[in-house]
């Protein structure tokens, strides 16, 4: 295979689609973020009551998460579980957006413009293209079911753009101070993201709490970028950024 410069592909996610888990996690308003920290009980092993077991149990048995980490508790044990790899973290999170979105051709259009403007630090860019990016969202994604009135909704549409891009990502970030909503790490730059359902000051927010303070040592561009939401517009009402 080396030999003859033979090209990896994502073979394995190509054997099959998981749109039942992907309906899943529509259905029950899934925050897709959670995928990258999770931590579940022994019922991963024993629970196979498929009208009550749990969607990570799920996820975990179909092979798009593994355990990472074992912890025994007061005789309890816990599991730590990981998206497997790169290619299958991407391949699950693109599957969900083309799913949502119904247009694969927009997304990767969306997420080549996207990489090159985070590349570049064009934010003015970006946020033109996350409202594209709502706008394309079919209205019947939103029938029957009110996740347009959620923030994690949206940034957990951001979220796996991101993803599907191969950046390094990091949801819910944890610093002295609070807990930072999006990290994102582009070569030299780092993202300090902060995501507000209707009014709020989320860029002053990130500011308030000092979440840049965490990486003052990286010797990295750091850019501070707040985002509001509209529920009735479902779309970005508000979009500030600004430079450390």
């Amino acid at each position: 295979f080396i030999k003859n410069n033979f090209i990896y592909k994502n073979y394995w996610f190509e054997t099959g689609t998981p749109s039942y888990l992907v309906k899943l996690i529509q259905q029950k308003n899934y925050f897709l973020p959670k995928l990258s920290n999770i931590t579940i009980g022994e019922e991963l092993i024993n629970g196979f009551d498929i009208n009550n077991i749990e969607l990570e149990v799920i996820l975990y048995q179909a092979g798009y998460l593994t355990i990472e980490e074992m912890i025994i508790k007061r005789d309890k044990i816990k599991y730590k579980l990981k998206i497997p790899n790169k290619e299958v973290k991407i391949s699950l999170y693109n599957y969900i957006l083309d799913y949502t979105i119904k247009e694969a051709v927009k997304r990767v259009e969306l997420q080549d413009n996207i990489y090159d403007y985070l590349e570049e630090a064009d934010l003015d860019s970006f946020k033109n293209e996350l409202i594209s990016l709502f706008a394309s969202i079919a209205n019947n994604n939103y029938t029957k079911n009110n996740i347009d009135k959620f923030e994690g909704y949206y940034a957990g549409i951001i979220y796996s753009y991101l993803v599907g891009c191969g950046f390094e990502v990091i949801s819910e970030n944890i610093t002295n101070y609070g807990r930072i909503d999006l990290t994102l790490f582009v070569e030299d730059k780092i993202y300090i993201v902060e995501f507000k359902m209707g009014d709020g000051e989320a860029l002053q927010q990130i500011k308030d709490k000092n979440y840049a303070q965490k990486y003052l040592n990286k010797n990295k561009d750091i850019y501070l970028v707040g985002i509001n939401f509209d529920k009735e517009k479902r779309n970005i009402s508000k979009f500030e950024w600004g430079k450390l």
